[in-house]
C-alpha cells in the first residue's frame, strides 16, 4: 500500500498527526536507512523499512488483537466509570481507531477481538455471515437434555427478540452443570436470556472461540497479543 509517511505513522500510534510531523521534522524517522524530514513523502508499506528513534516499526493498515477479557472490564472504547477493553491493552498494541469487534457483558470473560478494521468487524458480526461464537456457561442447576432441541429451533428471549438456531452441548451435569453454546448473533445478554427463558440461571460465562480461532490458553485474563494472518484466516474462512 502506498501512503504518506505521516499518515501511516499516525495510524500506527496514539500520537496526533501534528506530533508525528514534528517527530519527522526532528530527524527521528528513517526510511530504508535514510533520515527523512518531509512528512508528505510517499512510502510503500509492503517494501519500505521505517524506523523511529532507531527502532524499526511494523507498517500495517490494520491490526487484530486477541484479548482475554477479565470481569469488571467493559467492551467499549471509553467509559466514565470502568476500564474498557481498549484501556487495558499494552501500549505497544495501542493505536487510533481501536474498538471491540463484538461485545461481552461486564461480568463475562474470555475472547474479545479488538481491531481498527470496520469491514472485518462487520463480516464476523453479521448473522448472515454464519460465524459462530463459542461460549462455556456454568448453570445454577442441572439441565435437561430437552433444551438442546429447543436451542436448535431458535429461542424467543422476549422483547421481540427471537434468536437464530444455536448449538448446545452438555459437558457436565448434576450439581455443577457446564455447557458449551455456539451462537451466530450478539444480542444484549443473549445467552443469559436464552437460558432464562427455560428457568436456568447462568452463573459463569466465557467466550472461548470465534469461528475456528480459539482463545490462546497461554493468555491469562487481562493479557492480549496480536493475531497472526494465519490465525485470522480461521475466522475469515470459517463456514
Amino acid at each position: 500500500m502506498i501512503s504518506r509517511l505521516d499518515k501511516i505513522l499516525a495510524a500506527q500510534s496514539t500520537s496526533s498527526r501534528k506530533d508525528i510531523k514534528q517527530l519527522i521534522k526532528s530527524g527521528a524517522v528513517k526510511v530504508n536507512g535514510s533520515c527523512i524530514k518531509s512528512s508528505d513523502i510517499k512510502i510503500d508499506t509492503d517494501k519500505d523499512i521505517v524506523s523511529v528513534n532507531g527502532e524499526e516499526i511494523s507498517l500495517k493498515e490494520h491490526i487484530y488483537i486477541m484479548l482475554n477479557k477479565p470481569m469488571g472490564v467493559v467492551s467499549a472504547t471509553e467509559d466514565n466509570l470502568l476500564p474498557t477493553v481498549v484501556d487495558i491493552l499494552p501500549d505497544e498494541l495501542k493505536r487510533k481507531g481501536l474498538f471491540p469487534a463484538g461485545r461481552l457483558d461486564k461480568d463475562t470473560v474470555g475472547f474479545v477481538l479488538i481491531t481498527d478494521d470496520g469491514q472485518f468487524a462487520h463480516n464476523i458480526l453479521a448473522p448472515k455471515k454464519h460465524v459462530e461464537k463459542t461460549y462455556l456457561a456454568g448453570l445454577g442447576r442441572e439441565i435437561s437434555e430437552d433444551i438442546i432441541s429447543e436451542f436448535e429451533k431458535g429461542v424467543d428471549i422476549g422483547g421481540g427478540d427471537i434468536c437464530l438456531p444455536a448449538k448446545l452441548k452438555i459437558l457436565q451435569n448434576g450439581n455443577s452443570p457446564l455447557v458449551e453454546v455456539k451462537i451466530k448473533q450478539g444480542m444484549y445478554h443473549q445467552i443469559k436470556r436464552m437460558f432464562g427463558s427455560y428457568g436456568y440461571t447462568v452463573i459463569y460465562l466465557k467466550r472461548t472461540q470465534i469461528g475456528n480461532l480459539k482463545l490462546d490458553e497461554n493468555l491469562s485474563e487481562g493479557e492480549a497479543r496480536e493475531i497472526s494472518a494465519q490465525e485470522l484466516s480461521l475466522i475469515t474462512k470459517y463456514r
